[in-house]
């Protein structure tokens, strides 16, 4: 039978890094569980916000978020006051989870360059139009097109399942162009999930995007 293995945990230590940087032993549990629950609360107020990452990083004396986006002007907003506002908001949540607090919170926002070849970017794009009630048949072929116009993308594959249409059955559908090497771990393949929410009940979008392994997409 065949074994299911997400494509950022297969290529750890390989193409990928820990999206969480750094190493307690003693308070492993209680950082792990802060770190997931920060980094859930920060995705779910960002929707709309086209974030690729939201990396975490600890040291002694400060506790840093870096979050990457194709949109970084709507993160940050005027005169950084949304930054301010998060910024709080993550203390608040050191207290009600009974962490220990840091002397320093830095909160980082950065510019993602080809936003067409981020695999997690692509997928808010696509439930955000399904949202809109465009056809989801023209969604992913105008999406796939998008993104292998790309120089740097080898490969895309998009697949939607659920009440396609509005249909009575839920049902998968999917479109791919190009090369799809999965099970290569020196191949870098972007992969994300996302929901798009409809009144007849939520759509789920899965995209894998295959890219050269160059410096410059980053």
């Amino acid at each position: 039978m065949t074994h299911v293995v997400h494509p950022y945990s297969f290529r750890l230590g390989i193409l990928r890094n820990w999206k969480s940087n750094w190493f307690n032993s003693k308070k492993y549990k209680s950082f792990l569980k802060g770190d997931v629950l920060i980094r859930e609360w920060l995705e779910k107020k960002m929707r709309g916000m086209y974030i690729d990452s939201i990396d975490i990083e600890r040291s002694r004396d400060t506790f840093r978020v870096i979050v990457k986006t194709s949109r970084p002007g709507l993160v940050i907003g005027r005169k950084g006051e949304n930054v301010e506002k998060f910024k709080k908001s993550i203390a608040k949540m050191f207290k009600k989870l009974d962490l220990e607090p840091y002397r320093k919170l830095d909160f980082t926002v950065e510019e993602v360059r080809y936003p067409e070849s981020r695999a997690a970017i692509v997928s808010q794009t696509i439930a955000e139009s399904l949202e809109r009630r465009f056809p989801f048949r023209r969604v992913i072929k105008q999406t796939v097109e998008k993104v292998m116009m790309n120089k740097n993308v080898k490969g895309v594959k998009i697949a939607l399942s659920g009440r396609l249409g509005g249909a009575e059955m839920s049902r998968r559908e999917w479109l791919g162009k190009g090369k799809m090497p999965l099970q290569t771990m020196g191949a870098d393949i972007d992969f994300a999930k996302e929901r798009a929410h409809l009144p007849y009940g939520d759509v789920g979008i899965k995209v894998w995007i295959y890219r050269e392994d160059d410096e410059n997409n980053k």
